[in-house]
């Protein structure tokens, strides 16, 4: 080390550096993913195209949907607006994230709460698997591919998780 503090300070700035973008990066992508839940129980069905890059794709057990295009038309669907006039919520558990580089990965659970028809509270009506696929854009994080599966006992759910092994980025 020298007498100014030389290279070890540049060392030290350099790690210092890459940890605050790490924790940015995961910031950035907790702040887009949780904007989902909001968004789609809001019917704002550009706001939650708008997750996804122009060609991304979001893979649910019930249907696949390319690019921003087919993501808007299913906000605005008739099953989704009898979800918003009954009273719902999709309600996402804390992510499991992985960066690397200009791309992440990033696990959860989520569940989708429906207000009972007879109006006496509310219930769970499906909680799914979830793999989100990210890529850094200029105008920052977005979807490239979300995977989603309900955890109805079968494999294919439990797969999404498999991948879950050590401490996240």
């Amino acid at each position: 080390m020298t007498g100014s503090g030389g290279p070890d300070i540049e060392a030290r700035m350099q790690l210092l550096e890459k940890r605050v973008q790490l924790l940015e990066d995961h910031n950035e992508i907790m702040r887009l993913m949780h904007s989902y839940g909001p968004a789609v129980d809001c019917g704002l069905a550009d706001l939650v195209a708008g997750l996804w890059t122009h060609n991304g794709v979001y893979d649910v057990d019930t249907g696949r949907m390319d690019g921003r295009g087919q993501i808007e038309a299913m906000v605005r669907t008739d099953p989704h607006q009898g979800f918003l006039r009954q009273g719902c919520g999709h309600v996402m558990s804390p992510a499991h994230i992985t960066v690397d580089g200009d791309a992440a990965v990033a696990l959860c659970h989520t569940q989708l709460i429906l207000r009972r028809s007879d109006g006496d509270g509310y219930q769970v009506s499906r909680v799914t698997a979830n793999r989100w696929e990210l890529t850094r854009t200029c105008d920052g994080w977005r979807v490239t591919t979300r995977t989603s599966r309900i955890l109805d006992g079968q494999d294919e759910a439990r797969r999404i998780f498999a991948g879950i092994a050590g401490p996240p980025s």
